[in-house]
């Protein structure tokens, strides 16, 4: 199997980032992936002592579907978070000030609107992954377990809908399902698959319109017996992956 695409998501419900590469560390996920979030304001999240909360407790598509409308980049390298919203002049933010956070959180939420609850602030909470399960994972998505959905569905999904951080082409449909408890080489990296991904309704957002124009997780569930797209991997050993890179289940010792 061949990675066809790599994306990180620095801010949790935001924009996807393509990278042509990345270097994976042990236990850790992509590099900046869901590295910050906007915290609703009944969260109770506390930055300084975090702990893993539901997707929504944070602003997410699941519930926000208007977020796909916004077009986010971030630059590591001087913590800029730029947001385009359609027809209008772009918000630039600073994620590494207090001032800057809270002029992030004040544009989010007004964007939002009513279903921005108490007074939302954006949070990062460094060594924290605002992923959707408690552990520090990559998540994967076999392309051919996509294109089996869309034959049954009769209509073409945007693979960004699933939100994954690798996507393989090659192989046959579900075949990951079978690396449960296995290990895997992904460029030089090696991982350990761990979890089947549950799709929710965050599937149904259209990321370009953001219309909920789909239904992925009844459509799983109605043809194939089950809500779920893709596998969650642990790191077990870091190196880099890049576009081209194969990926090969390990045979067991």
């Amino acid at each position: 199997m061949r990675i066809e695409h790599i994306y990180r998501y620095p801010v949790k419900g935001l924009t996807a980032e393509a990278l042509e590469e990345v270097a994976l560390r042990e236990g850790e996920t992509l590099p900046h992936d869901r590295r910050f979030a906007l915290a609703q304001g009944d969260s109770g999240f506390d930055p300084a002592a975090p702990s893993w909360m539901s997707k929504r407790n944070f602003g997410c598509l699941m519930v926000n579907a208007r977020l796909a409308l916004l077009h986010s980049a971030f630059d590591p390298r001087t913590g800029l978070l730029v947001i385009r919203p359609p027809e209008a002049e772009p918000f630039v933010g600073d994620t590494r000030t207090a001032a800057g956070r809270l002029a992030i959180a004040d544009y989010l939420s007004r964007f939002l609107g009513e279903e921005a609850r108490g007074t939302p602030y954006f949070v990062e909470s460094p060594g924290h992954s605002f992923s959707d399960v408690a552990a520090k994972v990559v998540s994967i998505i076999g392309l051919a377990s996509l294109h089996a959905l869309e034959e049954a569905a009769g209509m073409r999904l945007d693979p960004l809908r699933f939100r994954a951080n690798v996507y393989v082409s090659g192989g046959r449909p579900w075949a990951e399902f079978g690396w449960l408890g296995q290990e895997i080489q992904l460029g030089q990296a090696r991982l350990r698959v761990i979890k089947r991904i549950v799709r929710c309704a965050a599937t149904e957002v259209n990321p370009e319109t953001a219309e909920r124009d789909a239904e992925p997780p009844r459509w799983l569930r109605r043809h194939f017996g089950h809500a779920d797209l893709g596998v969650y991997a642990e790191v077990l050993e870091g190196g880099r992956i890049a576009v081209g890179d194969a990926l090969e289940p390990l045979e067991a010792e």
